[in-house]
């Protein structure tokens, strides 16, 4: 398995991918996570350079990852949101995701983010360093998220960075 930045070429493949790995979890024909990475493309909160592919032996893509701008308390401190986060169904629980959430992180900490914020599991990103937002003070788009609201401090960070997490526009929509 390869990880690398996505190129124009692999647009209709992620598109793919994504749909394939949220379809079980959605009643709708095209799953949320589908308009919402459509979305996230036509923003100005699309980092291309945060935007990774795994492509599989078969030099096919398998998975993607991507961190969007976040802005972070009432001076809009720059943030990044994770997400979505979408591996094929044959080739998930082997590492792919993991893989995928590494590279990710790792060139965020590497251009100099702060934090990465994300909606999700924290028994799967736990292993990641996501920690509840509320330990860092930040607080989540909607108080219902509770602990699934998650924040991975970066090198950059300061404790000062405190107050609510705003994702990208398009992720109001959804």
């Amino acid at each position: 398995m390869l990880i690398r930045r996505e190129t124009r070429a692999d647009i209709a493949a992620v598109a793919d991918v994504t749909a394939a790995a949220f379809a079980s979890r959605s009643e709708a024909p095209v799953p949320v996570e589908v308009t919402l990475l459509e979305g996230l493309r036509t923003c100005d909160a699309w980092l291309p350079a945060l935007s990774f592919v795994a492509i599989g032996d078969d030099a096919e893509v398998v998975g993607h990852v991507v961190c969007t701008r976040g802005h972070l308390g009432p001076d809009q401190a720059l943030a990044l949101g994770l997400g979505p986060l979408s591996v094929l169904p044959a080739h998930q629980r082997r590492g792919v995701g993991k893989a995928l959430v590494h590279a990710v992180l790792g060139a965020a900490d590497a251009f100099g983010e702060p934090l990465v914020a994300l909606l999700g599991s924290p028994d799967y990103y736990g292993r990641f360093g996501f920690r509840p937002s509320t330990e860092f003070g930040i607080t989540a788009p909607d108080p219902a998220w509770g602990e699934y609201f998650q924040v991975r401090t970066l090198t950059a960070y300061r404790p000062t960075l405190k107050g609510a997490f705003n994702y990208a526009e398009p992720f109001s929509r959804v």
